[in-house]
């Protein structure tokens, strides 16, 4: 595992809630991250399928962490979800990539897909750029 993925893992290892989602960091760097979550009981909603908001918990942590590896602290301004299949199992990764970045605001896409490279939903967030700086050590 590189150092950054390491000090990446650290410091966003501290999302209580996607620590209790069952999310794991797969790889970071500045702009991009991929995460993945396998699907329990506590995922599924009340007609036994993957909860919406568990979805777009797994794709949101992605999307923290491709819009603050870039060091500056970034706060999600808008975010939107579209749902394209439902599952009851299974694993999901989530990918974020960087799509734009100015000094103000960054823009990422992110795709949600099952274990058969299926895509299961798609996210796209805008965030604020902060000044301040994120300490990773």
């Amino acid at each position: 595992m590189s150092e950054l993925l390491s000090q990446y893992k650290k410091k966003f290892g501290q999302d209580m809630f996607a620590k209790t989602s069952g999310i794991e960091l797969l790889d970071a760097f500045p702009g991009y991250a991929k995460a993945s979550m396998k699907v329990c009981d506590n995922h599924l909603n009340s007609v036994g399928v993957v909860h919406g908001g568990a979805i777009f918990t797994l794709a949101d942590f992605a999307f923290a962490v491709a819009s603050n590896s870039n060091g500056r602290m970034a706060l999600g301004i808008n975010a939107e979800i579209s749902f394209f299949k439902a599952l009851t199992m299974g694993t999901l990764t989530a990918e974020a990539k960087e799509i734009s970045i100015n000094n103000k605001l960054a823009t990422y896409l992110v795709e949600i897909k099952n274990e058969e490279d299926e895509l299961i939903a798609h996210f796209k967030g805008t965030v604020y750029r902060k000044r301040e700086k994120i300490d990773f050590e």
